[in-house]
């Protein structure tokens, strides 16, 4: 599905871009795709779409907002910055929130599946953390759209290999596939691809990338309602203590500002 997704929309998107004159691709820009794209989309929404066999949709979108706090970490690593003790305080309550919330989806699930299922989705948020950073200091087309269709086809070649290499191909039943499964794919293709991952990128190279990891906050509150009203996922006092000291300590690391180091 998820290969589906980024390959038909990365397709569209360079057919579309190559017709209205943009110069094709160099080999480095093909390079840095297959760089963002691995990490972005095969390592990071492969992780996400792969770890909600076993976690709710609602925790998953938790454990998915704390890319700001990675961006933070990333970010003041590059710039050899120095954090300051704030920055280290609301890294260390975030990433006890995720402690508190993989506890509570352990119990939840009853199996070593779901810890699993969440380290590598954490793993997944740290690769979509660096993929972001990555593209801002890249080198990349002059037209961001080309851009970004290259680095969604790679990914989603990326994900079709990693499909067949798990044997998930055997398993496909198109006769199965509903209207209203079928019409989720075509939204994400639209909205979740075309639309919604080409401005991220965009605004990757605008501002810090923690600002715009901000996105994240809202992702959590939807998620769970819905996973509430629609898919009978029972939040517990656990996992809401959990949501709120995640979500606390990502809107404080992103107001707070590294100190350069001093050499």
């Amino acid at each position: 599905m998820a290969g589906i997704r980024w390959t038909i929309a990365g397709l569209l998107l360079y057919a579309a871009i190559r017709f209205r004159g943009a110069p094709a691709p160099s080999r480095t820009h093909w390079y840095t795709a297959f760089v963002i794209g691995g990490l972005m989309l095969l390592i990071a929404h492969g992780a996400v779409v792969w770890a909600e066999q076993w976690i709710p949709s609602g925790l998953t979108s938790i454990l998915v907002a704390t890319v700001p706090l990675w961006l933070v970490f990333v970010e003041s690593a590059y710039k050899r910055a120095k954090p300051n003790a704030k920055v280290i305080a609301t890294l260390v309550s975030g990433f006890v929130g995720v402690i508190l919330l993989v506890g509570d989806l352990s119990s939840q699930v009853g199996s070593t599946m779901g810890l699993i299922a969440a380290l590598g989705l954490l793993f997944g948020t740290l690769a979509w953390s660096l993929g972001s950073f990555y593209s801002r200091v890249a080198e990349l087309p002059k037209s961001h759209f080309l851009a970004v269709a290259q680095q969604m086809i790679v990914g989603g070649i990326l994900l079709f290999l990693a499909s067949f290499a798990t044997g998930e191909w055997m398993n496909v039943k198109l006769n199965l596939v509903s209207m209203h499964s079928f019409a989720a794919l075509l939204y994400l293709i639209v909205f979740g691809s075309l639309i919604g991952f080409t401005c991220y990128i965009w605004l990757l190279k605008q501002i810090a990338p923690s600002r715009v990891a901000t996105y994240a906050y809202i992702n959590p509150v939807v998620a769970l309602l819905l996973g509430w009203t629609l898919a009978n996922e029972q939040p517990t006092l656990r996992s809401i203590a959990a949501t709120v000291i995640i979500l606390t300590s990502v809107a404080v690391a992103t107001l707070i500002k590294s100190e350069p180091k001093r050499t």
